[in-house]
Formats: C-alpha cells, structure tokens, sequence
C-alpha cells in the first residue's frame, strides 16, 4: 500500500491537464491509465481560444502551435455544397490572444501533454494500469489497481480521487451518479484521410445542412482531412472501410484525385450524445471530461469541457491541500461547472437540430432563412464568437441576481504593458485588475493575502474590458474568472481569500 494526495484515473487531455495544473502547485499526484502509451486513433480535432489560452497555462504555448491550424469558422453549405451562410472567426488573435478556432491531431496533442509532464516531479504517470474499485474510508480513498502487464494487483490511498475515465467511467459508477439524457442521439460516421494533395478548400469547418445525409469536413493538418457523416438506418462503418465505397461520400471535397492518393487512417461509428452527470462528486471523488458530461461536437467543444474542467478544479483542490482554502470551496466544482458543460451541450443541439432536422421542409426552410442567421446578434454572437457562457453564482462567483456583472466571465488575456499578457503577470495567482490608483492600505492589504495588482490604465484593453463591464476594479481567480467586480475598491481586497 502507498500513500499520496490526488490519484487522477484516465490519462487523456483531461487527466494530463489536471495532473499538469496540480504539478504546478506541487501537488503530489499519481496518474493511472490503462494504456500503456498515447492512444495512436484521432478523436478530437478542434478547439478554441478559451482552452488555447489553458493549453498556454500548461506551458505549451509554443508547442501546441506547431502542431496546430488556426481555422476561419463555420460554412453552412447544402447538399449542392452551396454556400448558405457563413460565419467567421479571427484567425489570428481573439481576445485570449490566441486563433478563436484551432484544428489538431488528439494523440500529437496528447504526446506534447505527456512530454510537457515530465517537468513536474511531484507527479506520476504509470501506464499499463487498470482500476478496478474505488471505495471511500475515513481520511481518503482507497483505489485498487491491477497491473495489465504483470496481472500484480495493489491499492494505493488517496486524499481526492479525479475520474477522468471517459463514456464508460469507473468513477461515475463507484459515485452512484448516473447520466441525464438531454435527448438527443444520432449514430455518425467519422473518417480521416491523409493525403499529399492540397484539397483547395476554404480553411474553416464546412456543415452540409442535409437531413439525409448531413455531413462536416474540415481541414485538420497539412496533409489530414476529417469527414463526419450521418449513417442512415441499416448502415454501419463496416461499409466504408475501403476507399472504393468511401469515395462517393466525401467526393465533392476530393474531386477527380486519385484513390490511391487517399490514404484511410480510420473510419468509425460514434453515437453523439447529449448527456449530463446528475452529481459531480461524492465527498472526495470528482467527475471530469466524458465521466461527468457527452456532447455532440457540433460545436467542436467536447475535449475541450473537459480542460474546463479541470482547469476550474485543480487551484480549488490544490489550495484546499496546501490549506489556504477551506474544504467548503469544492462545492463551487458542480455549481458553476455542470451548468456551463449543459449550456454548451444544449448549444449544440440546436445548432445541430437547426442545420440537419426538419425533413424536407427544414432543407426549404433553411435555404431561406439560414442566409439571414448572421443578422440575429444573439446567434451571430454565438456562432462567430468563442466566448462561452458566465458561470452561475457560487462561493466563487460573487454577484447580485438579475444585475448585469463581469462575475462568473473570463478576463481578457490581454496585453500588459512591460509585462506580456495578463496571465503571464497572474501566474495562477488571484489577481486585483483595476483602473484606480489603490491607496497604500490597499496595496499592503493585497499583497498580504498573496495577490497580484495588475494595473487597466485608460485606453488598455482591460480597461476597456472594465468599462464595458460597468466596474473599475474586479478581483480575478487563478483560472482567469472574475470572481468580483465592483465601481470602487471597497471590499475587493477582503473578497481575496
């Protein structure tokens, strides 16, 4: 038997990224996977500036954009693959300072995650691992762990546990939570192709709005190409797995190249589903990723809530281990993270539902009303825009019912003068953001509690950022959420834990 702090199950983006934030605090974490190396199939392939902007945290900013490609946004094309609508995003630099939309390869993404790991000795990463239990005692979890290699079985006790264990999580099970379903399920088709042939397609995502055979192609890497169908009744994966039956889906984006040029890395059947864990924790044991939510990828957010996730948890749990948080602030997980995950999802259906339901008539209804979906400002903002919803009021997010508020949102990545951007200066410490000109009480009173000032001098982004907010100063959380803001000082250095 061993001992240590936090044993995070699953080792995929989500559990790196746990295990990487906790590293960084120095925590001490052991990570189990039952894969004895990066999982070689592409899963997810897409993400936004939000989770960039966590990706850069990890200290993989550099990393990730080479193995990356900002994309242009959404393309809405019928079955003609005339365009419909189209709704672009800022390739270059969003308010995060990072591309709005980004495409990648999951198991690039995941080998930088694990190299990048490497730094932080005060966590474990042990592949070839299956967990087989995990029961709750007095003062922490046990976990029982068998060897797959070997077939040695052992237990190691933990302070937390964090499930990051996908669809089929152990952990959801042993925590007796169960899945809500927002009633949605569709079984698709999803395939990717390398070729040395230069498509010459727009650089964005292209959703062929088609109740029959609604279809979504994107450019992934240089050389690698993702299609996305809808398999109708009767069909299955198994008839698509050579490129003579393939060709004829995904020929209007290849044209006349030649078979031979395209080489199959994978075809599969997913069920997309819409699901929510009904509890996201049991005194010490915490649901992330696929265990605690399933979202169609409509909107490219599935991996992408998972790294939501953990970036919400890993300050909480570590400053409750180190003891500069009471235990009580764990509660905030669920509150502010399954509204959002449900927020998101529910997005999702309905871009979805909009873009492939309806029958026949949906396909004459959008032909005449999608071109005129740019002009609705709430839709425009939500499909152009990579800005997520604010989370719900918690013990973390402090601000008035039915009152405009920066609470519970992001704070810019902005430029800060002499300094980089605004999370070099925070360095996953909380910060005070603020346009006035603290007294020296204030100033004393903030760096006592361990806080950073971060100035909004007129005509700065975050100044602006502040005016449009409707506040002068707001005290931001170690995961860049605004925790409080206000018009003035008062109070705000006290709001610092």
């Amino acid at each position: 038997m061993s001992a240590v702090c936090v044993v995070i199950v699953g080792a995929g983006p989500t559990g790196l990224t746990a295990a990487t934030l906790l590293g960084q605090y120095g925590v001490e974490c052991l990570l189990l996977e039952r894969w004895e190396s990066v999982y070689p199939q592409p899963r997810a392939v897409a993400l936004d500036d939000e989770v960039h902007r966590i990706l850069a945290r990890l200290g993989l900013r550099e990393e990730f954009a080479a193995i990356s490609r900002p994309h242009r946004g959404l393309r809405l094309v019928d079955r003609s693959m005339r365009v419909l609508a189209e709704f672009r995003r800022d390739g270059e630099h969003g308010r995060h300072g990072y591309p709005e939309g980004s495409m990648f390869d999951q198991p690039e993404l995941e080998a930088i995650l694990r190299g990048n790991l490497r730094r932080y000795s005060s966590v474990t990463l042990r592949g070839g691992t299956e967990v087989t239990a995990l029961t709750q005692q007095a003062g922490g979890v046990r976990v029982d762990v068998t060897d797959r290699t070997t077939g040695t079985r052992y237990h190691v006790v933990a302070d937390y546990v964090l499930g990051c264990d996908g669809a089929s999580s152990l952990t959801r099970a042993a925590v007796g939570a169960t899945m809500q379903d927002l009633r949605f399920t569709q079984r698709w088709l999803v395939v990717d192709v390398a070729t040395d042939v230069d498509l010459g397609h727009w650089e964005g995502v292209h959703q062929v709005c088609d109740p029959v055979r609604a279809a979504t192609y994107m450019r992934v890497g240089r050389t690698r190409y993702r299609w996305e169908f809808r398999l109708t009744p009767g069909e299955t994966d198994e008839d698509y797995r050579d490129i003579t039956h393939l060709r004829p889906l995904i020929m209007p984006w290849t044209g006349d190249t030649p078979a031979e040029e395209l080489h199959i890395l994978r075809v599969a059947e997913y069920t997309f589903r819409g699901q929510v864990a009904d509890r996201w924790r049991d005194r010490r044991v915490f649901l992330l990723g696929d265990a605690a939510h399933l979202t169609p990828p409509f909107i490219g957010q599935g991996m992408s809530a998972g790294l939501r996730d953990a970036m919400n948890l890993a300050w909480k749990l570590a400053g409750v281990l180190d003891g500069t948080l009471p235990d009580t602030v764990l509660d905030t997980y669920q509150i502010e993270r399954q509204a959002h995950a449900r927020a998101m999802i529910r997005l999702a259906i309905l871009l979805g539902t909009a873009m492939t339901g309806g029958g026949r008539l949906g396909n004459i209804i959008r032909r005449v009303v999608t071109p005129r979906w740019r002009l609705i400002p709430g839709l425009r903002q939500k499909v152009m825009h990579s800005t997520t919803p604010a989370l719900r009021r918690s013990a973390l997010v402090l601000r008035q019912r039915l009152r405009r508020s920066l609470a519970g949102t992001l704070c810019p990545n902005a430029v800060v003068e002499g300094a980089g951007r605004f999370d070099d200066v925070a360095a996953g410490r909380f910060a005070l953001v603020t346009s006035i000109v603290p007294s020296a009480a204030q100033r004393a009173e903030i760096e006592r509690r361990g806080a950073v000032m971060v100035a909004a001098p007129p005509g700065s982004q975050l100044h602006q950022w502040l005016m449009q907010g409707g506040a002068c100063a707001a005290v931001v959380r170690p995961d860049g959420t605004v925790m409080r803001a206000r018009r003035d000082l008062r109070g705000l250095g006290a709001a610092l834990p």
